[in-house]
């Protein structure tokens, strides 16, 4: 087979070079081990038995790997989907809990189809950071319960984890630290006979595949209305996460990725997951750069490999995982918490750099995220608020200056800035309409008109002039401006 031709492209890398078949492999069991801690926390969170996060992990996996638009991008059950359906299970239970992980596969096929994906260029920056670090501070907060009336050793072993996990990388990184430490407190309390709290307390672990079968909620309306939002939230949070994690990659590894396959992929990926009982999930930050920066990983096959590993884990050795103590994982999770919190973006000399209005966007998001408990809430507020403060900005950008001729039979009122309805309608008040001379020129060769608000603004100002018995005219209109203005001029007003 020539190197050039079109079979030779489409056969994966991996079947014919060993090397990338060992990193690929190798990359794929080190996720899986790293999987099984955050899975069965993130199932805590959601208040569900650690088997759903497990199965969730193991089938977004799986299915992401064959459906996805990112090559060796991990998705499994995340902390921000956790937090988003953890109400709906409390307040209805796990049946409406697998419904809305469904409905949220169908909203994000829905969304992925008509290009969501495009749209993510409009959300900020200080949105973006704002929306990472209220994940940090929510996942933290659902440790706080795992802290409280427990036996007095759960402290000790949860500040000996966070001890290992920030030493244990200092001697090597092929292991992944938090494994090392569930490992050695999970020996230590078994072997010392410390009685705390275990994931066993929580729930049975799988010791068989997930059976399919469709969520046990009556089929009717009042269902749908209710798992709606929750889904919807589900769905929006999962593609930002998954979008931004996809770009994320792409920077890493130099290559593009299809954002709009990975939005429907999602989407399958959760109906699937459903299907199977699964809590859902989205793309993981963490275990990503695990498999693409630490490990090597390239392609689809470590991604696959990721959920089977983790699923033949579970069931050889659910025991075994059975006895690992909740201090472990609270542990894992507050390490997960630092280590996702942008510390740059709150560090003294970057708030004294930064605008704020970009401070004010990150707080924004923050608070209603933490407010709320909803990701998809706080990521709307913080754009409209970045919207409003952009807005706001331009239209102090927009100007008037003025030169009446020498014979004084003309004015000419010079328009700087971008018009908008932010603008227009500030510039209607700057006019001299009593004192200007009878023939007013207005210049607008270093201005635009974007929307109808600008079109009217000028309309109103015509017609205050021809009250008073002046003549306006408009000039220097770009195409697209002069295109807007002849479109709409007089057909703005009220009839």
């Amino acid at each position: 087979m020539s190197p050039g031709s079109p079979l030779r492209r489409l056969k994966p890398d991996w079947i014919s070079d060993p090397k990338v078949w060992r990193t690929e492999v190798l990359a794929g069991l080190v996720v899986a081990l790293a999987l099984i801690p955050e899975a069965i926390s993130f199932s805590v969170i959601a208040g569900v038995d650690p088997a759903l996060g497990l199965f969730a992990s193991f089938t977004m996996a799986v299915v992401i790997s064959v459906v996805g638009g990112r090559r060796a991008m991990i998705s499994a059950a995340t902390g921000a989907v956790a937090l988003v359906i953890a109400p709906l299970n409390r307040e209805h239970g796990l049946g409406y809990l697998i419904a809305a992980v469904m409905l949220a596969g169908v909203f994000q096929i829905v969304l992925g189809a008509l290009g969501v994906a495009k749209l993510m260029r409009f959300i900020p920056r200080s949105v973006m950071v704002g929306f990472v670090n209220s994940l940090a501070v929510l996942i933290f907060m659902a440790q706080i319960p795992e802290m409280r009336d427990v036996p007095w050793p759960v402290y000790p072993l949860i500040l000996g984890g966070l001890a290992l996990m920030v030493l244990f990388p200092r001697i090597t990184t092929v292991v992944p630290a938090p494994l090392v430490s569930i490992v050695i407190l999970t020996v230590l309390t078994v072997g010392a006979g410390i009685a705390v709290p275990t994931v066993g307390d929580k729930g049975e672990l799988p010791s068989a595949l997930p059976v399919p079968g469709l969520p046990d909620v009556p089929f009717t309306l009042d269902t749908l209305t209710t798992i709606a939002p929750y889904a919807f939230a589900m769905a929006l949070v999962g593609l930002m996460e998954s979008l931004m994690t996809a770009k994320l990659v792409d920077d890493i590894t130099d290559t593009p990725s299809n954002k709009t396959r990975e939005s429907v992929g999602q989407g399958v990926a959760n109906i699937v997951t459903g299907f199977f009982g699964g809590m859902g999930g989205c793309a993981m930050i963490g275990q990503t750069m695990i498999n693409v920066k630490v490990s090597g990983a390239r392609t689809r096959l470590s991604t696959f490999l990721a959920g089977a590993f983790l699923m033949v884990l579970c069931i050889v050795f659910g025991p075994v995982v059975s006895d690992i103590p909740m201090a472990a994982l609270v542990a894992v999770m507050v390490m997960v918490s630092w280590a996702t919190f942008d510390w740059h973006s709150v560090a003294p000399a970057t708030l004294r750099r930064m605008p704020a209005g970009e401070i004010t966007v990150m707080l924004v998001t923050v608070a209603a995220v933490v407010a709320t408990h909803n990701l998809a809430i706080g990521v709307v507020l913080g754009s409209l608020t970045a919207m409003v403060i952009f807005a706001k900005r331009v239209a102090h950008r927009a100007g008037l200056t003025s030169v009446t001729d020498p014979d004084g039979t003309t004015v000419v009122h010079q328009v700087t800035g971008e018009l908008f309805f932010a603008s227009a309608n500030d510039l209607v008040g700057r006019f001299d309409y009593a004192g200007d001379p009878e023939h007013v020129v207005i210049d607008l060769s270093a201005a635009r008109i974007w929307d109808a608000s600008s079109v009217a603004a000028l309309d109103s100002v015509a017609a205050k002039y021809a009250q008073r018995g002046k003549t306006v005219q408009i000039t220097g209109l770009d195409t697209p401006s002069a295109e807007l203005h002849e479109k709409l001029s007089g057909e703005l007003a009220a009839h």
